[in-house]
């Protein structure tokens, strides 16, 4: 998530039975396990043991949470893969992988890699410090070999092979890399720099797959123009909404929807799905009465953000 001090509250919002917010699963097939990818948007506390800034384990993180733990979750509550894992019925919580006291239980069922910080670009996760995406990657093939030695080699690879993937990052790589830092504006212009994502991103695809992976959904970036910490840093005396940064987000989104579509044909007996959150998310910002919002959403520090999100699990 852009700056790392800032914390946004998100909701996810799965309900099967309305058409604003649908997982379309096939009848007589369920999701065996969910595996989460990214940054600190599903992060549920791998950054807890990094020596790192990028970490949310202590107060008030965590105060709608059960018991009001700060568990690492950069919230007040749960974090969008856990409300996935809850809404598939497979269990209230998605665990951190770096969670020393995870069950065998917790293991068959799927397990978060993803870390606060990080992004598609390597650098990004090095300026955080975060674990990278490779590194998440390291840890996934980690996790088979554990899940092999409980459950078999033959019900692991169908464990995977039918489970759900979901990979969520970019924005840290668009506003903290190029735009905060501007390390990469050396290299790149935001063009350029979009392309090497998207490229990044479609590398990532090919390694999930490689490991087993077949159901694969990736999250577009959200309208990072308009999240407070951008808009505090470039948005003027007033805080507004800063248009070159969603104009980033959607060029960077149309690139990843773009990518996934041409890799899947390469890729037999795969479903690349593009998660679009920009749309939803900015139509929450613009018109927030119609979602019952009293005040815009942006005025306060702890926001909450509705995700309509839509998840093809085929067979």
């Amino acid at each position: 998530m852009p700056l790392l001090h800032f914390t946004i509250a998100v909701k996810l919002f799965l309900c099967l039975q309305l058409a604003s917010a649908t997982i379309n699963i096939p009848p007589g097939y369920s999701v065996p396990a969910v595996f989460v990818f990214g940054d600190s948007i599903v992060d549920t506390g791998n950054n807890n043991n990094l020596i790192t800034q990028a970490k949310c384990n202590y107060p008030p993180y965590g105060r709608d949470f059960l018991g009001q733990q700060a568990t690492g979750r950069f919230s007040n509550g749960r974090v969008p893969s856990d409300l996935l894992v809850d809404a598939l019925g497979i269990k209230e919580f998605l665990p951190p992988y770096a969670n020393p006291s995870l069950r065998p239980e917790d293991l068959i069922t799927g397990v978060n890699f993803a870390s606060g910080g990080a992004g598609f670009d390597p650098l990004t996760s090095r300026l955080a410090p975060a674990i990278s995406l490779e590194d998440q990657l390291g840890m996934f093939r980690e996790y088979s070999k554990k899940l092999e030695e409980l459950v078999g080699v033959a019900r692991a690879k169908f464990i995977i092979a039918n489970g759900l993937f979901m990979v969520v990052a970019g924005s840290n790589d668009i506003a903290n890399t190029f735009y905060l830092a501007r390390i990469r504006q050396i290299h790149f212009n935001i063009n350029s720099y979009t392309d090497f994502m998207a490229r990044y991103a479609s590398a990532f695809a090919k390694e999930l797959y490689a490991a087993g992976g077949r159901r694969i959904g990736f999250f577009g970036a959200p309208p990072l123009g308009c999240v407070p910490s951008q808009r505090t840093l470039a948005g003027g005396i007033e805080r507004v909404c800063v248009n070159e940064y969603n104009a980033a987000a959607e060029l960077f989104n149309g690139k990843l929807h773009t990518a996934l579509n041409q890799l899947q044909t390469s890729l037999p007996n795969s479903k690349l799905v593009y998660v679009d959150i920009y749309n939803p998310l900015l139509d929450v910002i613009q018109n927030y009465r119609k979602y019952g919002i009293q005040s815009s959403p942006y005025v306060s520090f702890s926001l909450t953000y509705f995700i309509i999100l839509t998840v093809r699990v085929l067979n």
